[in-house]
């Protein structure tokens, strides 16, 4: 699912701003403007903690250009701020002042003006301020917008006033929503997506007088008070001044209960009055008004009473907070009831505007403002990649969370949100959250068990944060190393893919769904429906993608074989809700052509829910109905009418909800198909137990990041570490030896997680808590030195590891031939070199998919394949130093070059560099006994496989390979890779008499 982070796109505010010609806007007795930019030099282009103007993005083309450019008509001296952007996600530019300088005081003035060169484009353009705290990366971010809808240059006057509070976003989690103005770092500019442009700016100033309406604000403790009928509500109102200080004039705040479903006199008694806070009055100063509600003996859906308040001398609060009497004594809200009926009962009361809110799914980042959750009845919400709170912790998740879902109590139904989260290898958007190695390094190590703990550790660190569902596991069978989505997969074998879908019960607890009301489960998500791993090189037309979201061309019988199989176990095992992909399918010889998934009503309404008989809903990707042919309303109905039961449309919630509400009126999209939809999507939000528990249960919180599912995570690191040659018993390494390391992905926590981790594409360095390789074997060993460049003398050194691979991406921004291959870097390449020249070396390749080791290979004593093993770096180093064997095997065919791409286990041709299943051991008595040994291993696993004993024929098979393996050494040919692979599908299939026979090919083959 493709995600962009900490979304700032122009979308998210809609106020216009009242812009004027600076000149009659300015009174008579107004002190002289204060300079903040000129834009002739005096501020350089610096990024913190220097003072200067950087420019930021969602992606490396996101950021704008930027240059000081003489112009003759520049308003204000002789140079503009001028620069080009062309942004897909969100970009712009700031200017914070340097770190170690004094906070500014804008106090005085009224508000802040610039020049702007208008394009007449009819864009938004967002501006925001940077308030208080320790700097201008960590302080409280208020922000308003304007519309360039006008040619030439023409200054903008926006007084402090218009300036919201960001709910979306803060860097420190806000301080305290008020926008003191005595300590301003600087301000920011979010320009325009969605098309190429440019722009030039000038003269930022200070202007006007300030007043005490600039100086103080009115705030409530919050804007929704769910109260049980018969119950009273207390509304905290406090005034709150710039920097703290007494108000200086009295503020008064007068108040009423007005408006809203509620009735006056019956289900509340109305209030009314004024409250004054005198001249003087302390900031943080708070009075209550209580609104008591009535009991009566009826069941009613939830009642709003909304408290006007008018405020006199200060800033009034953004919106009125409203009192909600809770719905009561209603069929569905019965938790005794069977979830059907619950169901039922509620669904025959919802609108057409309500249900069509529930198919809605938006980013929170996204929001125009909290209230559109209860305004458009919204079913729910996701972080993006990289969509996180600041701070980034366990707490202000789950605050986040329960503010959103405090919203949704001012629906009539009070139907809780569902949150989700792309929790692909832990809870990866959190920092400090146990990281797992990633599905590719998870298939590596063979281990069902291994599956199924880390989905329960990943569940309940998800659940603790308050998120209930989980957009994972990704059930492709990847067949073409060159996708950028490989290490998503478990493996090139959908046998393998389908041994792993125990991360499913891992996830979600028991098939039925019983377990999900638990406070460490999770909704599991089966993706990408179906055959994304099977996508074309060259076939994608998704910007420079050259494989991700392409087209898969396959058989009716090879689809059914390698690409479906998973999911059906997935809906066998109860997976809850199901994500298509991006990618379209063309099935051979059906003369359809390719139809992209997302309206391949054939695959979604007649194989997945009505063959394999799956009950859950189904989840689009992210904005993924928009790559359907034809405009948004066939879109819409397209999609819907194939099957999606929610639609993600991240910054489009809006115009969904009203298209969907019109293409059912006008009968293009049946009641019927709504009404499906809407019953799939309430049933799992009784089984999680929303509705009795909407907010989160943070008990469990104390466990993320623990020492015990830190532990879990090692195990898996150790496991998946696959030993492909280990000449002269290299691999394990002594604690006596002196140990020389070096490459560029030895130490580096951000490079092993991978993509997916802290941010959509990942990043290289700490970005969060865990123990690198190299600080995994510092402890493990003895004399470590270690020189990323290998720069340092190499003298004197036992042995040499070179920890080498790729760098952090995700999704189509790793296709190769989108900037990547599949080769080493220069730096790792001259590593290996000098130290594997110079000494024993074992080389370990970090990444998320075979790389090509070419003619290095010879003068590589061992290499390792550690995938992407998370945070926890002990778990190589346990494998390293022998604390436990080797033991993992290719979940991939690693091939000799590109040319062979795709090469998969069971081609025709194949002649790979190491043959899937592939993986020597360093336990200490390997199977021996040639011929004789094998034919008596073929005897035992023809009757382990007759009993239909897993355990048994799994051992058996497994002492075949290691023998045989032992017989091949480095002399591997197409004769014995081909019946070598073959065998380790054939045990994932249960048929270990024919494995072993393979394997003995395999071995008279050598």
């Amino acid at each position: 699912m493709r995600r962009t982070a900490l979304l700032v796109s122009a979308t998210l505010l809609t106020g216009l701003l009242p812009f004027a010609v600076a000149g009659p806007a300015s009174g008579a007795d107004d002190p002289a403007p204060v300079p903040v930019d000129n834009f002739e030099g005096e501020i350089p282009f610096a990024n913190p903690p220097a003072e200067g103007i950087f420019t930021w993005g969602s992606d490396t083309d996101d950021p704008p250009t930027l240059e000081l450019a003489a112009r003759d008509d520049a308003p204000q001296g002789e140079k503009v701020l001028s620069g080009t952007y062309d942004i897909s996600g969100y970009g712009g530019f700031t200017h914070d002042f340097a770190f170690d300088k004094p906070a500014h005081d804008w106090s005085a003035s009224k508000g802040i003006r610039f020049w702007w060169d208008g394009r007449n484009n009819g864009k938004k353009v967002n501006f925001e301020l940077k308030d208080g705290g320790a700097n201008g990366e960590a302080s409280e971010l208020w922000t308003t917008s304007f519309t360039d809808d006008w040619t030439g240059w023409k200054q903008l006057e926006i007084p402090f006033t218009d300036f919201t509070y960001r709910t979306d976003y803060q860097p420190v989690g806000g301080i305290d929503q008020v926008l003191g103005l005595t300590g301003m770092w600087g301000y920011a500019l979010t320009l325009p997506v969605g098309g190429a442009d440019q722009f030039a700016m000038d003269g930022v100033e200070l202007y006007g007088k300030a007043d005490q309406a600039l100086r103080a604000n009115v705030v409530t403790d919050a804007a929704v008070y769910p109260v049980k009928e018969g119950r009273s509500a207390a509304v905290k109102i406090t005034v709150a001044t710039t920097g703290s200080a007494p108000i200086d004039e009295p503020v008064t705040v007068a108040y009423e209960t007005a408006g809203g479903t509620g009735e006056s006199g019956k289900d509340y008694t109305p209030v009314e009055g004024e409250l004054t806070f005198p001249a003087g009055t302390a900031s943080g100063t708070s009075r209550t008004v209580t609104v008591a509600t009535l009991r009566d003996k009826a069941g009613e859906n939830a009642e709003t009473v909304p408290l006007k308040l008018t405020v006199t001398g200060a800033k009034a609060p953004a919106e009125n907070p409203q009192v909600v009497i809770d719905a009561h004594g209603l069929p569905y809200l019965d938790a005794k009831l069977p979830v059907k009926k619950r169901v039922a009962d509620l669904l025959s009361r919802m609108s057409l505007a309500e249900k069509a809110g529930q198919m809605t799914q938006a980013e929170r980042g996204a929001l125009t403002t909290p209230g559109d959750i209860a305004s458009y009845d919204l079913g729910s919400l996701l972080s993006g990649g990289g969509s996180t709170p600041t701070p980034n912790t366990p707490e202000a998740w789950a605050k986040m969370i329960d503010g959103f879902q405090l919203r949704a109590q001012a629906t009539r139904f009070q139907i809780p949100l569902i949150y989700g989260v792309d929790a692909v290898h832990g809870h990866n958007n959190l920092v400090g959250a146990t990281i797992m190695p990633h599905n590719i390094g998870i298939g590596a190590t063979r281990d069902p068990q291994v599956a199924y703990e880390a989905g329960k550790v990943t569940a309940a660190e998800v659940r603790a944060t308050g998120i209930p569902w989980d957009f994972a596991p990704c059930l492709c069978v990847t067949r073409d190393e060159r996708w950028g989505r490989t290490y998503e997969s478990f493996g090139e074998d959908p046998a393998l893919v389908e041994s792993m879908e125990t991360v499913i019960q891992g996830l979600q607890g028991a098939p039925s769904g019983k377990d999900l009301k638990r406070n460490d489960k999770v909704l599991a998500t089966a993706k990408h429906f179906v055959a994304d791993g099977g996508t074309e090189y060259g076939s994608s037309t998704t910007g420079t993608y050259t494989i991700d979201q392409g087209i898969t061309k396959v058989t009716r019988q090879e689809l059914e074989a390698v690409h479906l199989a998973p999911y059906q176990d997935a809906v066998d095992r109860g997976v809850g809700t199901v994500m298509p992909s991006y990618s379209s399918l063309d099935i051979l010889g059906d003369s359809e052509g390719p139809v992209k998934m997302h309206a391949d009503a054939a695959m979604i309404n007649g194989v997945l829910k009505d063959r394999m008989g799956f009950d859950g809903f189904v989840i689009s990707d992210w904005q993924a109905i928009d790559q359907i042919p034809g405009d948004y309303a066939s879109d819409v109905r397209t999609s819907v009418n194939a099957g999606l039961d929610m639609i993600m449309v991240p910054y489009a919630y809006k115009d969904f909800h009203k298209t969907l509400s019109d293409e059912v009126t006008a009968g293009r999209i049946s009641g019927k198909r709504i009404d499906d939809a809407v019953s799939r999507i309430l049933t799992q939000k009784f089984k999680l137990g929303l509705f009795e528990k909407p907010y989160a249960d943070t008990s469990g919180a104390s466990a993320i990041g623990s020492a015990k599912h830190r532990a879990v995570a090692r195990e898996a690191a150790a496991e998946s570490q696959v030993l492909l040659k280990n000449a002269g018993g290299v691999l394990p390494l002594k604690k006596s030896q002196k140990v020389y390391v070096a490459g560029s992905n030895a130490d580096d926590i951000g490079n092993q997680a991978g993509g997916w981790t802290i941010t959509w594409q990942g990043s290289s360095g700490k970005i969060t808590d865990g123990t690198t390789i190299l600080e995994g074997m510092r402890k493990a060993g003895s004399a470590v030195t270690y020189s990323q460049d290998a720069s340092a003398p190499t003298d004197g050194h036992d042995v040499g590891v070179v920890v080498v691979g790729e760098t952090p991406y995700a999704e189509g921004i790793g296709d190769v031939g989108n900037g990547n291959d599949l080769a080493f870097s220069a730096a790792d390449r001259a590593a290996v070199d000098k130290v594997c020249g110079a000494m024993k070396c074992a080389v370990l390749i970090v990444s998320g998919r075979p790389q090509l080791v070419g003619d290095q290979l010879g003068d590589i004593d061992a290499l390792v394949a550690s995938w992407l093993p998370g945070t926890e770096g002990d778990g190589v180093a346990d494998v390293l130093y022998g604390k436990r064997a080797f033991t993992g095997q290719l979940p991939l065919t690693w091939p000799k070059s590109e040319a062979q791409l795709p090469i998969n286990v069971g081609d025709a041709s194949y002649d790979p560099q190491f043959p899937y299943g592939w993986g020597l051991t360093t336990l200490t008595s390997v199977p021996g006994g040639g011929t004789s040994a094998l034919k008596a291993l073929a005897v035992a696993a023809a009757v382990a496989e007759k009993a239909g004993s897993e355990t048994a024929g799994r051992a058996i098979v497994t002492k075949a390979r290691l023998l045989v393996q032992q017989k091949m050494g480095q002399t591997i040919t197409a004769a014995t890779a081909k019946p070598f692979a073959d065998a380790d599908h054939l045990l994932l299939t249960g048929r270990y008499g024919q494995a072993v026979a393979k394997l003995t090919a395999a071995y008279r083959a050598v």
